[in-house]
C-alpha cells in the first residue's frame, strides 16, 4: 500500500572523530523514504531551496519516491544542519541549525497524498504535524517522530497530537524528557497512555522497545562492527518499519513486530557509511540474507 511521509530534506555537515563530510544529502524524510522504497511505493512532501543539488533529486526518483508533494522555493535556502558526533559515536553536539524555507513550510496535499492509507509524520514542527494530519482523514495507520526541541517548546500541541495518531517513535532520551521518568520501560506504558496505541522507543547500539497495551518487548540491534555515521539512522529505523506494515498492508502484532526488526536492520546498513552512500550500494536481498543471520541470532 502507498505509504506518505511529511517531513525535512536538508543539506547536512557531518564531523565524526575520524571525519568530516560537507554538505552532503540529509534531512528525516530523506532517510525515511529511501529505507521505505525497500518495501513500498512512498510519497514524499516536504520544502527544498534553489539550492537544493538536482543529484539528489535525482537519487530519490532512481528508488521510485514520488517527489510530485516536494516544494521548491524560489530564491530560499534548503534546511540545514551541521553536527559533531563525540568519540562514542551515540552521543552527538548539534553545532548550526538552519530552518530557510522549513520555517515557512505550509503545504497543501493533492487528493492522491490525502488519501495514503499509511501515513507518517516524520520529526518537524507539531504544528505542522497537525495540520497534515488534519488534510488526511482517510489514513489507516497514523505515526509520528518528534524531538526534544518540539517536546519543551510546543507540549500541549504534542499532547494534542498523541491523542490523534497510532503509533509515536522517538528515541531514549526524548522519551525520558516526555514521560519525565528515567525508566524506559515505565517511561514507553506512560507515553502510551497519553495516546497512542503502540510507542516506539529507539535505544541506538542497543536496539529499540515497543509498548502497546498487551505487548512489551526488546528487540537487541543488528551487530554492526564498523559505525561510520549515526546520521538517520532513526529515521531509516522508522522508514523499514512503516515501509513493512504498507507492504504487508496490516500492523498486526507479528506484522508490527517483523517491521521493527525490519526497521532495525535497515538502520544497521545506514550507519555503515555517511549519508545514503550505505544503502545505495544494498538491495532488498541484502536486507533479507541480514534478516536469516539477524533471526539465527536470535533464536536459542
Amino acid at each position: 500500500m502507498p505509504l506518505l511521509v511529511v517531513g525535512t530534506l536538508g543539506i547536512d555537515t557531518v564531523e565524526t572523530p575520524t571525519e568530516t563530510r560537507e554538505n552532503v544529502l540529509g534531512g528525516s524524510a530523506v532517510y525515511f523514504s529511501y529505507a521505505a522504497s525497500y518495501f513500498t511505493s512512498v510519497k514524499l512532501v516536504g520544502v527544498v531551496g534553489e539550492d537544493w543539488p538536482a543529484e539528489h533529486t535525482a537519487l530519490l526518483q532512481s528508488r521510485g519516491i514520488d517527489l510530485s508533494g516536494v516544494q521548491v522555493v524560489p530564491g530560499g535556502r534548503t534546511f540545514r544542519w551541521r553536527g559533531r558526533y563525540r568519540p562514542n559515536m551515540n552521543d552527538r553536539d548539534s553545532l548550526e541549525t538552519h530552518l530557510n524555507v522549513l520555517a515557512d513550510f505550509d503545504p497543501v496535499l493533492s487528493e492522491e497524498h490525502r488519501r495514503s492509507p499509511f501515513l507518517f509524520l516524520a520529526n518537524g514542527p507539531t504544528d505542522l504535524q497537525h495540520k497534515i494530519l488534519d488534510q488526511c482523514t482517510g489514513a489507516t495507520l497514523r505515526v509520528a517522530d518528534t524531538m526534544e526541541l518540539w517536546i519543551t517548546t510546543q507540549p500541549q500541541r504534542l499532547a494534542e497530537l498523541l491523542k490523534r495518531i497510532d503509533g509515536l517513535v522517538m528515541n531514549d532520551s526524548e522519551a525520558k524528557l516526555l514521560s519525565r521518568n528515567e525508566n524506559l520501560v515505565a517511561a514507553g506504558h506512560a507515553i502510551r497512555e497519553m495516546g497512542p496505541r503502540f510507542v516506539v522507543i529507539k535505544k541506538g547500539e542497543h536496539g529499540a522497545m515497543f509498548f502497546s497495551k498487551h505487548e512489551t518487548y526488546v528487540l537487541p540491534a543488528y551487530p554492526t562492527a564498523r559505525v561510520v555515521d549515526p546520521t538517520g539512522a532513526g529515521d531509516s529505523f522508522a522508514g523499514g518499519m512503516m515501509g513493512y506494515l504498507a507492504e504487508q498492508g496490516n500492523f498486526e502484532p507479528k506484522t508490527l513486530k517483523e517491521a521493527m526488526a525490519y526497521g532495525i536492520l535497515v538502520a544497521s546498513f545506514t550507519v555503515e557509511d555517511f549519508s545514503l552512500d550505505r544503502l545505495k550500494t544494498i538491495e532488498r536481498e541484502d536486507i533479507e540474507r541480514r534478516m536469516e543471520e539477524y533471526q539465527r541470532m536470535l533464536r536459542f
